[in-house]
């Protein structure tokens, strides 16, 4: 497989550099932006200095192939991952946007996040063992680590800014923050998209524990944005090595996560270097979740 060459960061002479997230860089061009996904991976809300290859182009395949598995279910901001659509003033950045890059609709970010959890894992697991419920949602006595739910619970956190960290929230503080009838529609689409991947990743080898999902309002009309069901924004499991009462082996960054827990990091900046180990099977684990979501699809995947 050729690895194309790392990307930490853009700064695109011609272009309105709007925003740098810990992931993406992020383009103003009025009415529409465009995301570059960088190859930079946070955790515990901390960017590393490490790069992982390869990473900025899969999150975007894997974000293309979902908001185009579930348009059905609610408009999304995507309008093209082909930089010859890209507005002009890109064009002559193509070799930096190729295969990495998103242009989409402008939207009103909503001040939430909607979570969706369909396995007892991370904070939800944490907080289950404490009060026995999950953003005030109680759960039956027992329930083992990474043991499926009764069924998919939608809990909400905030949506924080500059490196803070993001707080579990309760439906009714949600109502509190947007309204009732606008956190009830979130609720009811976030569970269907949740259902929507279950299906599809399971039937290719894929569990989703859980994920996180953002929205937007476009012309008062609600709509999907940001990145969708990938290993930055999900817990993916192998089917095949699922064991209940366990941790469980992963497509995503909790292997990252993971190591830095090994080694006792205060969770502060500045970042440890990682080792190339940790570099290598990190990057093998988002190729894979890749290759085994698109692989029967029509998305191009990194070469």
């Amino acid at each position: 497989m050729k690895t194309e060459p790392l990307l930490k960061a853009t700064n695109l002479q011609g272009m309105d550099l709007m925003k740098q997230g810990k992931v993406r860089d992020i383009y103003d061009f009025e009415d529409t932006l465009l995301i570059v996904t960088t190859d930079r991976i946070s955790a515990f809300d901390v960017v590393m200095d490490d790069l992982i290859p390869d990473k900025g182009r899969i999150l975007t395949q894997i974000s293309a192939f979902w908001f185009t598995a579930t348009e059905l279910i609610i408009p999304n901001h995507l309008i093209s991952i082909t930089p010859g659509a890209f507005p002009q003033a890109s064009q002559d950045h193509r070799d930096v946007l190729e295969g990495r890059s998103m242009w989409v609709h402008k939207a009103k970010p909503l001040p939430v996040e909607c979570i969706v959890r369909g396995y007892l894992a991370g904070s939800g697991l944490q907080e289950y063992r404490k009060t026995g419920a999950i953003c005030g949602i109680g759960l039956p006595p027992g329930l083992w680590e990474s043991e499926r739910l009764p069924q998919p619970i939608f809990t909400p956190s905030t949506k924080a800014e500059g490196g803070a960290h993001d707080i579990n929230i309760s439906f009714d503080q949600m109502v509190e923050i947007i309204g009732d009838n606008l956190s009830q529609r979130l609720r009811e689409v976030s569970l269907a998209l949740y259902e929507k991947g279950v299906e599809i990743a399971e039937r290719r080898g894929i569990i989703i524990a859980d994920t996180k999902f953002e929205f937007g309002l476009m012309d008062d009309e609600l709509v999907l944005i940001d990145e969708l069901l990938t290993p930055d924004s999900s817990r993916f499991w192998p089917k095949d090595q699922y064991s209940p009462g366990e941790s469980q082996p992963s497509f995503d960054k909790q292997f990252l996560r993971d190591y830095l827990e090994g080694i006792r990091w205060n969770k502060q900046p500045p970042a440890p270097k990682l080792p190339r180990e940790i570099i290598s099977k990190t990057a093998q684990k988002y190729q894979q979740a890749l290759k085994q979501l698109t692989a029967d699809d029509h998305v191009k995947e990194v070469e």
